[in-house]
């Protein structure tokens, strides 16, 4: 769905972690990550144990030079992916996280 029909959905008091989820990424797809991180920040509250969400997260923080967020939506997302036991998602966050932490140059 784009994204129209997910902020009217919204606007009519449909929100879920779901809509917010979807809303998130198809703005992160769109490059619009200041407009996505407040709904990928709404989906994590609707359930901290999205590691997806807190991944989506951290990208658009990063992408949006929000360093220091990012890192810690990235902790958060590697400890909830590791709790449900998503390896592979928690890996991945682990390589973003280390990215991160690499100095520029």
């Amino acid at each position: 769905m784009d994204t129209e029909t997910l902020e009217k959905m919204l606007s009519r008091g449909q929100d879920n972690l779901l809509l917010r989820f979807g809303l998130g990424g198809e703005y992160v797809r769109l490059q619009q990550y200041d407009k996505a991180i407040p709904h990928l920040q709404a989906a994590v509250a609707f359930d901290p144990r999205h590691a997806a969400a807190w991944k989506l997260l951290g990208r658009a923080l990063t992408a949006s030079g929000r360093p220091e967020e990012a890192r810690q939506a990235y902790r958060e997302g590697i400890r909830a992916a590791e709790a449900g036991g998503h390896i592979q998602a928690a890996r991945e966050m682990r390589v973003f996280l280390k990215r991160l932490d690499k100095p520029a140059g």
